[in-house]
């Protein structure tokens, strides 16, 4: 229950403990039962009346106690625990990271000679922090990479496209050649390569294809960074940082010797405990390095966005940076222009916050910049270019702005003009593919009107290469929605109430979240949770349930289910089974809810497979708060199996002739 940025470190989440237990700390339950993580992070958050870092119940009842785990609990980054003795003995093992921590010498062991701590629990501690450490660096992980794209629309089979059979093609969109490639905050990725949309398409098509490209509309919330725009003198990509200490740990006067220099390759940069050992606590920065070069004459606007030294405090760098400052500069072709940052840093003074305080945390610089467009004439020349083309694929949606730690987007819209490009381009070329790239819901105004779309989620280094892959039928797409994607933000089970008052965050939408609430309230989403469409077709059939089981505490039961590939490709398919819990019970349940899913892969045209699901006691169990433990009840569960939770042409019972209870995993 940590779905909420702004005011992330004070509000309070009140929800049931019925709530708690079967919707947000259900995730986390199956994965210490099946695969058994070696940590757990704690949220910045309350829940009900206590933060996570320091919440017994969480961490010793429900985590070690009924789970049974043994491995680490840390904090979240920098800001993440509000005491020392509260938050271990509660269990939390590991502060992280950096300086700045409440966990220094001098503190532990106040608390431990007042008595507030015993050695025993802090070597306890310390205990959990060796064993990762050894498993670390005794096991290698290994990167599964995930079949994600989802096909949401394909009206009349306008996909794949067949390249052969295009002579011109045009790319619009923001999103076309920008770097977007993961979330921001803590969910950002430092790739070593990366491909655009853009790249990837144009690489897939044969020799002689006309392409037009338009940036078109702009989806930016702050200017993009100059990470593959900025070079040292020497020709290495980023820029070159040189510190300067100053006269002493007070003092606000740099020395003229530099201290330490190293090359940077990125211009958004959290220096945080990258600093040079041994340097004074105030402490100046030096950054610089060549813009390369323009293609032509240009009017380029840069932004610099600051922790430290700023006239204004803003959103960036977990609010504790400045406002954008914007600037524009003529730009000659072929010119290598000299770029130089100085940074500080200390937070200067700014309206209400007089204090100088030193960013020992979270110091930063963002340098960004892009030509500036005419957003009309940019909307136009898509418009034109639309005309000329067989087709038209437009790459639209969020980045790693919108969608970041620290911060919560106030809209589900796409930004800026995304939905006028997209109905100005559908008007001239019906041949309209749209790719959709967000990791959260977006609404689609146009979505009944444009015959194809791909949502593509963030797919890291290989973005384009990928999205190529599926618009070309190179890989057939078998992903599914793991959320619902509405017609409107009114539609939202927690719309109109779902903010922190005076720092208490009500979930009064309780159960039903997500897919549970539109199944409840008989609303009908754009596209579903659990959607996906294939270039080839499926048919299920055949649904077989095993006599329910109960032994020893559990329950099992066995469902088989034939899927047919009816189509003339070969595909996959991702079967989906949903428990409705018996109608006699004297709680209440949402309608529908999903307890297995497995995926047919690979199947050829004709070819059929027997996909088994399998039910455990995880799949008929609610949370009784009058006796806090998991309850199970006897009566007639519903099943239905299909390709989504609104397409489920397959449907059974099973019997269950006694209940029991039960606790832990």
């Amino acid at each position: 229950c940590n779905d909420k940025e702004d005011d992330r470190m004070a509000y309070d989440s009140i929800l049931s403990e019925r709530a708690l237990r079967e919707i947000y700390l259900m995730p986390f339950m199956l994965a210490q039962k099946y695969a058994k993580p070696w940590c757990f992070m704690t949220s910045y958050n309350r829940v009900n009346g206590t933060h996570a870092s320091k919440n017994k119940h969480l961490l010793q009842d429900i985590l070690r106690g009924e789970w049974g785990f043994e491995g680490l609990v840390m904090s979240d980054w920098y800001f993440g625990i509000y005491s020392i003795d509260l938050s271990i003995n509660a269990g939390l093992d590991l502060e992280m990271p950096g300086t700045n921590k409440w966990r220094i010498l001098d503190l532990m062991n106040r608390s431990i000679g007042s008595r507030k701590l015993t050695v025993r629990t802090v070597k306890e501690c310390a205990r959990k922090v060796v064993e990762l450490a050894k498993r670390v660096a005794q096991e290698a992980l290994e990167a599964l990479a995930a079949e994600s794209i989802v096909l949401l629309k394909n009206t009349n089979g306008l996909l794949p496209l067949g390249p052969n059979k295009i002579k011109t093609i045009a790319i619009v969109g923001g999103n076309t050649k920008a770097v977007v490639l993961s979330g921001g905050g803590s969910a950002a990725l430092k790739p070593s390569y990366f491909v655009s949309p853009y790249d990837g398409v144009t690489a897939a098509l044969p020799q002689g294809m006309e392409v037009l490209y338009s940036e078109s509309a702009s989806t930016y919330m702050e200017m993009p960074t100059l990470n593959y725009k900025l070079f040292t003198p020497s020709g290495e990509r980023g820029w070159t940082g040189t510190w300067y200490a100053h006269q002493d740990d007070e003092s606000m006067t740099a020395l003229n010797t530099p201290y330490s220099t190293r090359l940077v390759d990125e211009t958004r940069i959290f220096i945080s405990t990258s600093t040079p050992k041994g340097i004074t606590r105030r402490w100046k920065m030096r950054l610089e390095g060549e813009l390369k070069p323009r293609e032509c004459d240009c009017l380029f606007e840069f932004g610099l966005t600051i922790a430290g030294r700023a006239k204004r405090h803003g959103q960036s760098f977990f609010s504790t940076g400045s406002m954008e400052e914007k600037g524009r500069v003529a730009l000659k072709a072929g010119i290598k222009y000299h770029i130089l940052v100085e940074f500080c840093n200390v937070r200067a003074l700014a309206d209400n916050d007089e204090d100088e305080m030193v960013m020992d945390s979270n110091p930063g610089v963002r340098l960004e910049g892009a030509e500036v467009i005419d957003q009309d004439v940019k909307m136009a020349e898509a418009v034109e270019i639309a005309k000329r083309a067989d087709v038209v694929i437009a790459v639209v949606g969020l980045n790693a702005d919108w969608e970041t730690e620290g911060y919560d987007r106030k809209t589900l819209a796409l930004p800026g003009r995304t939905d006028e490009l997209i109905e100005k381009v559908l008007a001239v070329n019906p041949n309209t593919v749209v790719v959709t790239q967000s990791g959260s819901s977006i609404t689609l105004p146009w979505a009944d009107s444009v015959p194809a779309i791909l949502h593509s989620w963030y797919l890291g280094n290989a973005t384009g290469d990928a999205i190529a892959d599926v618009l070309f039928g190179k890989k057939n797409p078998s992903g599914k929605l793991s959320l619902t994607f509405p017609k409107k933000l009114e539609d939202i089970s927690a719309h109109g109430h779902f903010h922190s008052e005076n720092g208490v965050l009500r979930y009064g939408e309780d159960l039903f979240v997500g897919y549970k609430h539109f199944h409840h309230r008989g609303i009908k989403p754009q596209f579903s949770f659990g959607h996906g469409l294939s270039y080839t077709s499926f048919s299920y059939s055949d649904l077989k349930l095993s006599e329910a089981a109960v032994s020893n505490g559990e329950f099992s039961l066995t469902a088989t289910v034939t899927i047919t590939n009816t189509g003339k490709l070969a595909g996959s398919e991702v079967a989906q089974l949903y428990v409705s819990m018996p109608t006699t019970s004297d709680v209440t349940h949402p309608p529908l809810l999903l307890r297995a899913f497995r995926k047919a892969k690979d199947l050829q045209p004709g070819q059929s497979a027997k996909v088994s699901l399998t039910l455990d006691k995880y799949a008929v169990s609610f949370w009784e708060e009058r006796i806090e433990r998991w309850v199970v009840e006897k009566g007639v569960y519903g099943v239905r199996v299909g390709s989504s939770c609104d397409e489920l042409p397959l449907v059974g019972s099973f019997i269950l002739k006694k209940g029991f209870e039960w606790n832990g995993l």
